[in-house]
């Protein structure tokens, strides 16, 4: 991640934080048609759902400037993730619902450039997330 890309993400995402639940409920409805099957780990509100993954969103967005105090908790998600069936190849259909969600939030203002920053930092994220995955099955 590039100071410019953590500096379009926080830009793009102030303009999320607004219609957050419509996003997460959009977030959601793209998952699902992706993945048809992932609605089965979801057993609780989506309602309540969605308002933790815009906290989760926004926690990261918050803590681009300096993710290493994020890392620990980014490695224990991955590891409940893991806990709950999440594997590799899951993380790539969650950035493609994200992706997508936030073309469809941000709308003209989703260009290649903020797409590009967004990607660079789900891949940071995500790569946390699989490693503390990792961690724990090895530990296991």
């Amino acid at each position: 991640m590039t100071p410019q890309q953590i500096e379009l993400v926080k830009k793009t995402w102030v303009m999320v934080v607004p219609i957050a639940d419509k996003a997460a409920e959009l977030f959601y409805g793209r998952l699902f048609e992706l993945e048809p099957s992932y609605r089965a780990m979801f057993k609780h509100d989506m309602n309540e759902q969605g308002k933790k993954l815009m906290k989760t969103i926004n926690i990261a967005v918050e803590a681009l400037d300096d993710v290493e105090p994020l890392v620990p908790t980014l490695k224990k998600m991955g590891a409940d993730h893991a806990g709950y069936g999440v594997v590799d190849r899951d993380y790539n259909v969650v950035g493609a619902a994200l992706l997508w969600t936030l073309e469809q939030g941000l709308g003209d203002a989703f260009t290649d450039e903020v797409r590009n920053a967004w990607a660079a930092v789900y891949e940071v994220l995500a790569n946390t997330m699989k490693a503390g995955a990792a961690e724990a099955s090895q530990a296991a």
